[in-house]
């Protein structure tokens, strides 16, 4: 059994129900921006380099409701990654990866063109491609990604 106490006490962290839909839901949003986030690359990286970690964070969500758990208050993208390195200690360079792109996310969205440099787009793509299949293929799904 998976250790997530400390989130729990500290109002992170809310056990929940969530349908076999809800679940599969998320994860197809996860897909859709995933595939966004390849398709707005020449355009702007930063737009790309942001879908790529928010289908991450989907992906990340979606195992959150499969495991019975969801976020609450503020932080929830923190909150998010936290309960993955509790539940995924084996994907955990992944997940400081995605951290990163979480924080650098607000300098992409808030901050100036020129953020995210092309070779960040692409890998935030890459990475954001083998997160989601790894949590597909968790959720019980075969398929690879496209």
């Amino acid at each position: 059994m998976t250790d997530y106490s400390k989130l729990l006490s500290q109002r992170k962290l809310e056990a929940g129900r969530f349908s076999v839909k809800q679940i599969a839901d998320c994860l197809a949003i996860a897909k859709r921006d995933l595939e966004m986030s390849q398709a707005v690359f020449s355009k702007s990286r930063e737009w790309a380099f942001n879908i790529a970690y928010n289908a991450m964070h989907l992906a990340g969500r979606a195992y959150m409701f499969h495991r019975g758990y969801r976020t609450r208050g503020e932080g929830h993208h923190a909150t998010v990654i936290e309960f993955l390195e509790i539940s995924l200690p084996d994907i955990g360079e992944t997940l400081a990866v995605m951290d990163r792109m979480r924080r650098k996310r607000n300098q992409a969205v808030y901050g100036m063109i020129g953020t995210i440099s092309p070779k960040e787009a692409e890998e935030a793509i890459a990475m954001a491609k083998e997160f989601v299949e790894k949590i597909g293929k968790i959720l019980g799904e075969s398929q690879p990604l496209a």
